[in-house]
């Protein structure tokens, strides 16, 4: 890659020090939104970088796991703080790098201080049980404890929220981390790392490695010093790392979704199509609990589809730094490249699109990756696009004539992520929410968003289903427990 010279050049953080690749190779970080706009360079780390931090990461494990939880807490709350000091700027710096809205930035931003706050709260009464036994002089406990290394590799579609809501757990915990972000947005994952370090973490606990995975996969994922590898991405990712990690390692996967939005007939429409555009097109679709198919009610369904088109019409498209904008760009080529090919793939396959999937290339989005939102009408569940995993501003509409027939539809994928009904019937709630199969179930909510303090994931090929994200279910991952006897004399 070319060097430019008056682009910023940061570095990764390796035992306490900041340092750049032994290869001496940078790649850049660009905005999506307009690909001139270079937000900095870092380093292109290879293996024995990673080795490296892996090495640093295993030597701090012995005093960090001693360090007292009100410390490790009161290191937690500190990184906080500076992410709140420091929002509106790392808010702009997320938009510009990721190609989000503004206000969606920086409420991320606040979210991921909300996270560490919640885990170093959680792990001041975070311990084990007592047993009774029938030996009148044994004392039978559980003790918890941390594993050792955690390798954290995230995506680039929330780049500070997801590091957050897995490594605060983890440091919360006595383990220590070595950090992969995406090679999208390794800028907004640096200063969570500076928050932390700033906060006071001794040198090694925590260790921020940047570039190809390709480079520095072999060394988070086989080394057999990693005791846990915490993931989020796509389903053929997840299985490639699960594949090759070490027996004693442990693995957390978050991974693809092809998430439904039900409408039945006594539904509200407006909050249907509310829910819809919410779901479908925040971040551009490229959530993994994004709604990418609505099951709509035939009784319904030609009131319903034109309700969605005139709102999807109705979107401002734009950079996110710029106000009124609605959706913004995808975030990189491959990403469009993908989601235009979908769109082509659901012509030939005999869908409608009655609006939207075109390619903006002109005046304000001449330097962007930008389309505008997709609806396809009379869509099938057997058609590709209502089956695989887009991760763009495509929709699926799919009539059907029952619940039981929505239902079907809904779980005849491979994935279990995130399903929502929209509906007023109690009953048809209580048996949505027992026959669909996925780890976030919701009634009258958008398939996307989940609260910090409740427990998140899927099912079947969206979750290794092991073990749950967030909430205090979190910790679970990152500890291990010994059970304790103890005799008189």
């Amino acid at each position: 890659m070319e060097t430019v010279h008056d682009v910023q050049k940061f570095k990764s953080l390796i035992d306490g020090e900041w340092v750049e690749s032994q290869s001496s190779e940078w790649f850049q970080s660009i905005n999506p939104a307009d690909t001139s706009d270079i937000l900095g360079q870092f380093p292109n780390m290879n293996h024995e970088d990673a080795v490296r931090a892996v090495d640093a990461a295993a030597l701090a494990f012995a005093d960090w796991r001693k360090t007292s939880p009100t410390k490790r807490s009161s290191i937690l709350i500190k990184a906080a703080q500076l992410l709140d000091e420091r929002r509106e700027r790392y808010a702009e710096e997320l938009c510009r790098e990721e190609g989000k809205l503004y206000g969606a930035a920086s409420k991320e931003v606040a979210r991921s201080a909300s996270t560490l706050r919640f885990y170093a709260q959680e792990i001041l009464s975070f311990t084990g049980e007592t047993f009774p036994s029938d030996d009148g002089d044994a004392f039978v406990f559980s003790h918890r404890e941390p594993l050792g290394v955690v390798a954290v590799i995230t995506p680039w579609n929330f780049p500070m929220s997801i590091p957050s809501r897995k490594i605060a757990p983890a440091l919360a915990a006595g383990n220590t981390v070595v950090f992969k972000p995406a090679s999208d947005t390794p800028l907004t994952a640096l200063r969570l790392v500076e928050c932390l370090y700033d906060a006071g973490l001794p040198k090694g606990v925590l260790n921020f490695v940047t570039g190809q995975a390709s480079r520095v996969s072999a060394a988070l994922t086989t080394d057999v010093r990693i005791r846990a590898i915490t993931f989020t991405g796509s389903t053929r990712a997840g299985e490639a790392i699960h594949s090759k990690a070490s027996l004693t390692t442990r693995t957390q996967m978050e991974l693809g979704g092809k998430n439904p939005l039900i409408l039945m007939e006594d539904g509200n429409l407006e909050k249907a199509v509310d829910l819809t555009i919410k779901g479908g097109y925040g971040l551009t679709g490229q959530a993994c609990t994004g709604t990418s198919r609505v099951i709509v009610m035939r009784s319904v369904y030609d009131e319903f589809l034109p309700l969605l088109i005139e709102a999807a019409k109705s979107m401002k498209i734009g950079n996110g730094l710029d106000k009124g904008v609605e959706m913004g760009p995808l975030a990189n080529q491959s990403q469009l490249d993908t989601v235009l090919s979908y769109i082509e793939l659901g012509k030939k396959e005999g869908a409608r699109l009655v609006y939207g999937g075109e390619h903006l290339t002109g005046g304000e989005y001449a330097k962007g990756y930008y389309v505008t939102p997709a609806i396809f009408a009379d869509a099938t569940q057997a058609m590709t696009i209502s089956r695989e995993e887009i991760f763009g501003p495509v929709i699926s509409v799919i009539p059907v004539d029952s619940l039981e027939e929505a239902l079907e539809a809904a779980n005849d994928v491979e994935y279990g992520l995130s399903a929502s009904l929209v509906t007023r019937d109690i009953n048809k709630a209580n048996l949505f929410v027992r026959e669909i199969e996925a780890g976030t179930v919701k009634v009258n909510r958008t398939t996307t968003g989940n609260l910090i303090n409740a427990p998140f994931g899927g099912l079947k090929r969206s979750s290794t289903t092991t073990f749950r994200e967030s909430g205090r279910t979190g910790l679970e991952f990152f500890t291990q427990i010994k059970t304790v006897y103890y005799g008189g004399e």
